[in-house]
């Protein structure tokens, strides 16, 4: 249970950074690399933009693969207890009662003979 809780915060963690980046990054190539227009920058324009994209990929890659980390890792109890149940709690079919099939005798008896043809 612990591995499944430690790899679940580091999915959030990831998905949160993935955000700030994409955020960061602007449509038109701009982003955080336009407010660096100093020429005695260490980074320069096209470096931030290459940074703010491996970063991006490097992130998507670790949220898969983490994903199929903690998917791997959900405790066993949990596994089983969804498709397990339902199926415990399923209805057998032949313990379903059924209609009767055959027709009660309609009565014979007459009260006051109203009942009988006129002739």
């Amino acid at each position: 249970m612990g591995i499944y809780i430690f790899v679940s915060v580091l999915v959030l963690i990831a998905c949160v950074f993935q955000i700030l980046i994409v955020l960061v990054q602007n449509s038109k190539g701009g982003g955080l690399a336009a407010n660096f227009t100093s020429a005695g920058q260490t980074m320069g324009i096209r470096k931030t933009a290459d940074f703010l994209e491996k970063a991006t990929w490097t992130l998507a890659v670790a949220i898969l693969i983490l994903s199929l980390v903690a998917t791997a890792t959900i405790p066993k109890k949990d596994r089983q207890a969804g498709p397990r149940t339902s199926l415990d709690q399923a209805v057998n079919p032949r313990d379903i009662p059924t209609l009767p099939q055959a027709v009660p005798p309609a009565s014979t008896t007459t009260s006051t003979g109203n009942n009988q043809p006129k002739k």
